[in-house]
């Protein structure tokens, strides 16, 4: 994640993760945002600057919503309309100490395209005890010694409550996690096959079932792609 590649972003990740960042979150899918709004890799903070009086701290202020609003990606709609539309659908999830939750983890395809690879459905593992709140958004949880490697504060968008239904329940043993909580998914069996008339060309798709997933959760894929990458799967 380019995000992580910025000292100044990962600084304010660090916040967000000890409730120390009030306007910043980290998304499901482990972007930092803030407002409800994906940030930039080229925000500089100065740290040189220092208000004594009110009008200059309001000044500081506008001049970092001004860079921020310049830096996050905008897909159409002002910022003040974005954040109307998220901050009602905010929920204040609380957990107490002694409490079970599932961790949300995050199934990437074992495919490639352009570099880049492409997401599945997100899944939970666990249940883990929480020891702690950190902060006003974090906990912190006990994880077992195979989690090591991962950091055990998490914000709370990334935590559900334990209920008693193990349908998308993973164990953690037999994944490798990366330390953001993601985990490569191979597929297991082509489902079927289609193909799709463009203008000038046809393509060839298969319906890839993954491990760990249910087969109404089965993905469309190139067939050259996974022919490619997975042979295995067209013996």
């Amino acid at each position: 994640m380019a995000q992580l590649e910025d000292s100044e972003l990962v600084k304010i990740r660090e916040d967000v993760l000890a409730g120390k960042a009030k306007d910043f979150s980290i998304s499901d899918n482990g972007m930092l945002l803030f407002k409800a709004r994906a940030m930039g890799t080229n925000l500089k903070f100065s740290t040189a600057f220092h208000p004594q009086t009110d009008g200059q701290s309001e000044r500081t202020i506008q001049i970092l919503e001004d860079l921020l609003r310049a830096c996050v990606m905008d897909f159409g709609g002002s910022w003040s309309k974005q954040k109307s539309y998220a901050d009602p659908k905010r929920r204040d999830v609380t957990f107490q100490p002694g409490d079970h939750v599932f961790l949300r983890v995050s199934p990437m395809k074992g495919i490639r395209r352009f570099g880049k690879k492409g997401k599945l459905s997100p899944r939970f593992i666990g249940p883990f005890e929480i020891l702690e709140k950190v902060g006003q958004v974090a906990y912190r949880l006990a994880l077992p010694p195979s989690l090591s490697a991962v950091h055990n504060v998490f914000h709370v968008s990334m935590l559900r409550k334990y209920v008693s239904d193990p349908m998308h329940i993973l164990s953690y043993e037999a994944l490798e996690l990366q330390p953001d909580l993601s985990y490569d998914e191979q597929p297991v069996q082509i489902l079927d096959r289609k193909e799709k008339v463009l203008r000038t060309k046809t393509i060839s798709l298969v319906k890839v079932l993954w491990g760990n997933s249910k087969v109404e959760e089965a993905t469309w894929e190139l067939e050259s792609d996974m022919r490619a990458q997975h042979p295995e799967l067209f013996k």
